[in-house]
């Protein structure tokens, strides 16, 4: 990434990307979340101090996801029930695809289950090895695959539940015996399937979903994929966004049914939009305080926003504003625009 910020702060329309993982975790009814943080942790812990529901765990060396899980040991060693093991570089998770992985975990009652995917291009992740029945036999990664396991297309993307119980059991048989002298967490699987435990596989992940961000490209690839997400969210709610491609709309926006959207606005930061707004082309709705602090703009039902406006949170326009094109609007000066009420 070439980057000083801890990769999972990395901004996907107006979020951090660990912040989509754990939203997906809450979704899915999970009641705890423990959060393994190294580079970069008060950084990590600051930009989610207000989450009550996050337990940190400190990876003081990073040795591999299987080193990770070791960490949490302590906390949940004698704990009893079930654990998923998630990246938080994978922002494009879904709550319905963990809810699949868990019935299906549940339904098979099996130690361990993994959901898999199915990638035309499936380079850089583990391979899904089966036997001819189709039974799991465990997981090779990329860069440990022979040439005939790298043609294999069904692929790992990192979501994991296991029985805690025999999660942690396994992962102290592992070892670093692999090219990069880590500790896996794909190992993990194939001492459970040694120990003649059941280890399943679910096909569930949608391969946008695979996507894991590692990169500069990767982050615009996954930003691209959020903003279809969230406009196509809005459009279902009765908002008209006039041409999706040339509008980027935050992921904390609010904005209400019959409000039309023109091409080429920039709406940032956590808006509060009306119904039956009028945004004109070319209007900007700007946070200036930056991302460690939340900034909002609320417009007000019934709004009409000239072309090229620009709107300087925080800012309040009351319902009815008329603000005419190219007028920048701050709160100390929003008062002067006409309101039709």
């Amino acid at each position: 990434m070439n980057t000083n910020l801890p990769k999972v702060l990395h901004e996907l329309c107006g979020r951090p990307m660990l912040a989509y993982v754990l939203d997906a975790c809450r979704q899915a009814g999970l009641q705890k979340l423990y959060v393994v943080i190294g580079y970069g942790a008060e950084k990590v812990k600051k930009r989610f101090s207000q989450a009550d529901d996050i337990l940190w765990v400190e990876q003081r060396q990073q040795k591999g996801t299987a080193h990770a899980v070791m960490c949490c040991k302590p906390y949940l060693e004698n704990f009893q029930g079930e654990i998923l093991v998630l990246c938080g570089d994978g922002p494009l998770i879904r709550a319905e695809t963990l809810q699949t992985l868990i019935k299906a975990h549940q339904a098979e009652q099996t130690a361990a289950t993994l959901a898999t995917a199915v990638l035309d291009d499936p380079t850089g992740y583990g391979r899904i090895i089966r036997d001819a029945n189709g039974t799991i036999q465990g997981i090779v990664e990329h860069s440990d695959c022979t040439p005939e396991q790298l043609a294999i297309r069904e692929v790992n993307p990192s979501y994991y539940i296991f029985d805690n119980k025999v999660l942690f059991e396994a992962v102290d048989k592992i070892k670093p015996d692999n090219v990069k002298n880590e500790y896996y967490l794909t190992d993990v699987l194939s001492v459970i399937i040694a120990a003649g435990r059941k280890v399943g596989a679910v096909t569930a992940v949608r391969p946008e979903e695979a996507i894991g961000v590692n990169s500069r490209d990767q982050l615009g690839q996954t930003s691209k994929i959020m903003q279809r997400r969230i406009q196509r969210k809005l459009m279902n709610s009765g908002v008209t966004i006039v041409d999706p491609d040339n509008t980027w709309i935050d992921a904390r926006a609010q904005i209400g049914a019959d409000t039309v959207i023109e091409p080429f606005v920039y709406i940032h930061g956590e808006a509060k939009i009306g119904c039956n707004v009028n945004i004109g082309a070319g209007t900007i709705m700007a946070n200036p305080i930056g991302q460690e602090m939340a900034s909002w703009t609320k417009i007000g039902d019934g709004c009409s926003i000239g072309a090229g406006a620009t709107l300087i949170a925080p800012l309040d326009v009351k319902n009815g504003t008329h603000i005419p094109p190219g007028a920048v609007v701050a709160n100390e000066n929003a008062e002067q625009f006409v309101s039709n009420d």
